[in-house]
């Protein structure tokens, strides 16, 4: 296989695409790189006025690199092949959104840092186990939840999943893209 595309070179060929300078920019996509991007390298740290960042689509094993996104609001990591949520903490308390769908996450342990954390696009990973789920219930502001697709909820009618769900977490208004109707809304 070709080497892979560093993120230096994503950026350059993203900034030569667009016309625009990353380092100043507030949305910057890396998605769909020919090579793959292998690893979120230090070069991300340039992107000090992002508030969203998409590195959907390549071949990233590894979350790391992100201590300088101080800005940062929604991370599209979807479709690579990340096993864990580690590497999350310097962005925890500012980051709203994270988009991790189709990836190889089994445990859900890190979870917890992810304290502003709004919505959470997660199907089609390996969680299996509730007592891995139950670690969502540590993100008090979460709203939306994608989780379809892992083995957790496979053999479960959709309905029984959603009750279950819905009890471990009522504060969510929005599971697997359907709206959740509470008792006491009108």
């Amino acid at each position: 296989m070709a080497k892979s595309t560093s993120c230096k070179e994503a950026i350059e060929k993203w900034e030569n695409e667009t016309g625009k300078k990353a380092s100043v920019e507030k949305e910057v996509l890396l998605s769909f790189q020919w090579p793959p991007i292998e690893k979120m390298d230090h070069h991300l740290s340039l992107l000090k006025n992002l508030e969203m960042l998409s590195l959907s689509t390549n071949i990233i094993e590894k979350i790391s690199n992100l201590d300088s996104l101080k800005n940062l609001k929604v991370l599209s990591l979807s479709r690579n092949n990340i096993k864990t949520l580690s590497g999350l903490d310097s962005i925890g308390d500012h980051l709203e959104e994270l988009w991790i769908s189709y990836n190889l996450i089994e445990k859900l342990k890190g979870v917890h840092v992810l304290r502003a954390l709004k919505v959470l696009y997660m199907g089609n990973n390996l969680v299996k186990d509730w007592n891995e789920f139950n670690r969502l219930q540590d993100l008090s502001n979460l709203e939306e939840l994608v989780f379809a697709n892992n083995p957790i909820n496979e053999n479960l009618e959709v309905e029984s999943w959603r009750s279950q769900v819905i009890r471990k977490l009522p504060q969510l208004k929005k599971l697997d893209a359907i709206p959740i109707i509470h008792e006491d809304d009108d």
